[in-house]
């Protein structure tokens, strides 16, 4: 059966890549070399016949675990040079095994991201209760874990971020002080805040992770804000209030599909006939498709970027309308760099808090998803949504000008 399994691989890795230069080491010792004999070069070598099945049968799952496991050893560079090499040839040459195995993971949609409130809590839980120093250890200052805005493309990690949090409150049009924002998915506080101490705001974050939900709290209270932000650990199906304004930033990801009607009904009750709500989610340029298997075991339970096809029907459906739309390319492929180079610098601290394999799952993870952003279909949306499509300026010329104005009183400290 080995050879077999050795046979149909070494088929799919001829028919696949055809640039740059990919080495593989079998488990009897042998090799084959794949592509141009150019450059990029990398290679991997398989350490057991059971990783050659599993290579076979499964790959976008059994590449990660056999990293993970070093039961899969990158040669002729890293781990990202390897998936690099692979993920552009793939793009041009699809593996078939890859897409019949989509196509089941889409088949099981409905039962993968049926995330109600018990399940969306656990899924949470598995990825953002983790030991919070891990995350200040690659993330910028603010902690923000969601996709940076580059301007002019050389910015740092901080400033791009701040950036971001400028683009996002200047579609908000937080036009006077005292309007109620709702933020959903607060992650660790660091939009709230600045929209509270910036912008006059009064808000009220929400999140499913208890790690984050302290460390939000503690921020309020350090910078003197906790009587201006709240933070609670709700579900967003269970907020009854109104708010002026909405925000969503890097959630929209964790609700899966058969729960985005729920979400946008949510938006709906929650925003005031006048108000303005702002949607920043990852999203697909290729349609539908389903989260890569290795992701949704190890990393985003339940998770699923949606295409914007698949977010803009029940956002109909609700009533409400989208009065602007912006499409965020290699944004996030550069924030994932910066990441991927911040979680570099401080493995061996990363290592003694978990251990080596937690490390290269965790570098797995975020060469993947740069790689898919610089690579393969992903991008970043974001949506302006209001009920009265007279709620936002005729141009989008204010949220440039807007911009502007809050950058300056910064550039000026």
């Amino acid at each position: 059966m080995t050879s077999l399994f050795k046979k149909l691989l070494d088929r799919i890795l001829a028919n696949a890549i055809r640039q740059g230069r990919f080495r593989v080491i079998w488990p009897d010792g042998s090799e084959n070399l794949y592509g141009d004999d150019k450059n990029p070069a990398a290679g991997i070598k398989i350490m057991s016949a059971a990783t050659l099945r599993r290579l076979v049968l499964n790959p976008g799952l059994a590449m990660g675990e056999g990293y993970m496991d070093e039961s899969i050893i990158p040669l002729d560079g890293t781990i990202h040079d390897v998936l690099a090499l692979l993920l552009d040839n793939l793009a041009r040459h699809p593996m078939p095994i890859l897409n019949w195995n989509e196509r089941i993971s889409r088949f099981l949609r409905p039962i993968s991201q049926a995330n109600n409130a018990r399940r969306a809590r656990r899924n949470v839980a598995h990825h953002y209760d983790l030991n919070g120093r891990l995350y200040s250890l690659f993330l910028d200052r603010d902690r923000q874990y969601s996709c940076a805005y580059f301007a002019r493309g050389d910015e740092t990690l901080e400033e791009a971020q701040a950036a971001k949090k400028r683009h996002i409150a200047a579609k908000l049009l937080l036009n006077r002080p005292g309007l109620t924002v709702l933020d959903i998915g607060c992650g660790w506080g660091g939009m709230a805040l600045t929209l509270a101490r910036d912008f006059g705001a009064r808000v009220t974050g929400i999140t499913l992770s208890e790690e984050q939900l302290a460390e939000a709290r503690a921020r309020a209270a350090a910078a003197g804000l906790d009587e201006r932000v709240k933070f609670e650990l709700m579900d967003y199906r269970d907020m009854n209030q109104t708010f002026d304004r909405i925000v969503s930033v890097g959630m929209f990801e964790h609700v899966g599909i058969p729960n985005f009607r729920s979400f946008f009904d949510t938006i709906g009750r929650c925003l005031k006939p006048d108000g303005v709500a702002l949607l920043h989610s990852i999203g697909r340029f290729a349609g539908p498709g389903a989260t890569n298997r290795w992701i949704s075991k190890y990393i985003f339970p339940g998770g699923y970027s949606p295409a914007l096809s698949e977010a803009l029907a029940p956002l109909e459906k609700s009533g409400l309308i989208s009065t602007d739309i912006e499409i965020l390319r290699l944004h996030y492929a550069q924030t994932i760099a910066h990441w991927r180079s911040r979680f570099a610098a401080n493995r061996h601290t990363i290592a003694a808090l978990y251990d080596e394999r937690f490390c290269r799952m965790f570098e797995f993870y975020l060469s993947g998803s740069e790689l898919s952003f610089r690579l393969s279909d992903h991008m970043n949306f974001q949506i302006q949504i209001a009920h009265n499509h007279a709620a936002v300026p005729l141009t989008r010329d204010y949220i440039l000008e807007k911009e502007r104005q809050i950058a300056l009183p910064r550039a000026a400290e």
